[in-house]
């Protein structure tokens, strides 16, 4: 639940744990700087389940985590003194990341991640520490997280490293100076409070760097697939191109997933335009990664959506090992950690957008072709003596062959972990990390293109565009003018890719 506050001339919104919680709430969290707040259903969870624990943990019965060890040293059981000194040194000797740092964004969405995980009750955790995790977003404490270490059945490395600041341990971020962690915590006003019996694995089991990060990439697939629609329909200004592939009469005679809504979304961007008028077309038919739009492109917002699905659900369910059955007065050892239904996602996803990447670049390539066209060759309006837009084929390429190469399943082989009692793996960090920079290469891709279709809208001249090809054509153009006598595209592609990727084209 979403309630903003007046704060100054500044608008405070905050999110509200204990409700569903959705990709764009997560998305503000981590990114506008929303609050957190524990619902009163989120306490009562919290509650509940902490009352189990508590009584479990005086008892006899071997219970994994809570009084025995973790992996492979399930069979060592812990004396009641060894239980909360355990659970500390969960985090301390799961922080073994390595590599590039998350980025606050990434951060703040990893902790709301795993406070959303936490509330749903299967945990365990003390609410006091649930708490202490609230307000670590809430005044901007970001801990010093490593991306790499994780194979994804569980996030142990990098939510060790997010909650090390809770035992005074590791570092973080507070008013953009690092500091210790014990020392952000203490500056922010945020007493720390012990761990008890459960409270370490309870913090760490979980996938929340998976959840949280992917909730982003996500967000950000849609900002690029509504650019590329937005590129491909200037592309069709440009290349005045036939829009018979785009009729919804096409779709009851053939019902692929996303193309009825691909191809409506192309023909509202040039309604108002002069291509939209029978006989505008040149060809009677155009080349396929024209023609089969709809169909490519339908598929990716299809696998968009569907992946978004699947990861609300998983981010407003607990995925904890033990679980804690609260109506029941048990805990039980699961596998609810593992999240392939996820990663299957994501890895069809990322193949997707791959192919909305090829069709792309041989518009990109297409668009430059004289023959095709009937438009100067590279679209110089200066002759063969000069590059013209040649570069930015060639730009485009390159991406297109990383994308294809990150497309490729990650997930199919894995080494065994644990002394072999953890012999599977969903690599989900990996799955996500492709699939983000498959995104941020496809955003650029998308410039590449816009910056193409303008300079032959530009050379076409006299084209009366639709209302949202305008908007686009005139977004491009703020960024990269028309292309006369050759110069360097370098910072002009990087700004454009950039300001598709920031959703500055969904806002024109």
């Amino acid at each position: 639940m979403r309630a903003d506050s007046q704060r100054g001339d500044c608008i405070v919104t905050t999110i509200t744990l204990g409700r569903p919680v959705s990709i764009a709430d997560l998305v503000a969290i981590a990114r506008d700087g929303a609050k957190v707040a524990l619902g009163g259903a989120a306490m009562r969870r919290l509650k509940r389940s902490r009352a189990v624990v508590d009584k479990l943990a005086a008892g006899r019965k071997a219970i994994y985590g809570l009084n025995t060890g973790l992996g492979a040293g399930v069979d060592t059981r812990l004396s009641a003194a060894e239980m909360s000194d355990f659970q500390a040194r969960v985090l301390v000797a799961r922080s073994v990341g390595i590599g590039p740092r998350f980025s606050t964004a990434e951060v703040r969405a990893l902790l709301a991640a795993r406070l959303i995980g936490l509330t749903q009750g299967a945990a365990g955790l003390s609410p006091a520490l649930a708490e202490r995790i609230a307000a670590m977003l809430n005044k901007g404490v970001h801990p010093v997280v490593p991306a790499l270490a994780s194979v994804g059945e569980s996030d142990l490395a990098p939510c060790s490293h997010a909650l090390l600041p809770l035992i005074g341990a590791g570092k973080a971020e507070l008013g953009g100076k690092v500091m210790s962690g014990a020392e952000a915590m203490r500056r922010a006003r945020i007493r720390l409070v012990p761990l008890g019996p459960k409270d370490g694995i309870a913090l760490v089991s979980a996938n929340a760097a998976s959840l949280g990060t992917g909730a982003l990439a996500l967000h950000d697939a849609a900002v690029v697939l509504a650019a590329q629609r937005a590129a491909l329909a200037l592309s069709l200004e440009g290349f005045r191109g036939n829009l018979d592939p785009f009729d919804p009469r096409l779709a009851k005679v053939r019902a692929a997933p996303g193309q009825a809504e691909a191809a409506a979304a192309v023909l509202k961007l040039l309604k108002g335009g002069g291509l939209m008028k029978r006989g505008a077309a040149r060809r009677v038919q155009d080349p396929l990664s024209f023609r089969c739009f709809p169909s490519v492109h339908g598929a990716a917002m299809a696998a968009l959506a569907s992946a978004m699905l699947v990861l609300e659900e998983e981010l407003n369910s607990g995925g904890d090992n033990p679980a804690v059955l609260a109506e029941d007065g048990e805990m039980i050892s699961t596998g609810n950690f593992d999240i392939t239904a996820l990663v299957l996602e994501f890895e069809r996803l990322g193949q997707a957008l791959a192919q909305t990447a090829i069709l792309a670049a041989q518009r990109i390539h297409k668009m430059q072709s004289q023959s095709l066209t009937d438009l100067p060759r590279f679209l110089s309006p200066r002759g063969a003596m000069h590059a013209g837009v040649a570069g930015l084929g060639k730009v485009a390429s390159a991406l297109e062959s990383d994308i294809r190469h990150l497309a490729q399943p990650c997930s199919l082989l894995v080494l065994p972990t644990a002394d072999g009692i953890e012999d599977y793996a969903t690599m989900a960090p990996r799955a996500v990390a492709k699939t983000r920079a498959i995104v941020d290469k496809l955003a650029t891709i998308a410039g590449v293109e816009l910056m193409v279709a303008a300079q032959a809208v530009d050379l076409r001249q006299g084209v009366k565009l639709g209302r949202g090809t305008q908007r686009a054509y005139d977004w491009v153009r703020g960024l990269s003018k028309f292309l006369d006598a050759d110069r360097s595209l370098s910072s002009e592609i990087e700004a454009v890719g950039a300001g598709v990727l920031r959703g500055e084209l969904s806002d024109a």
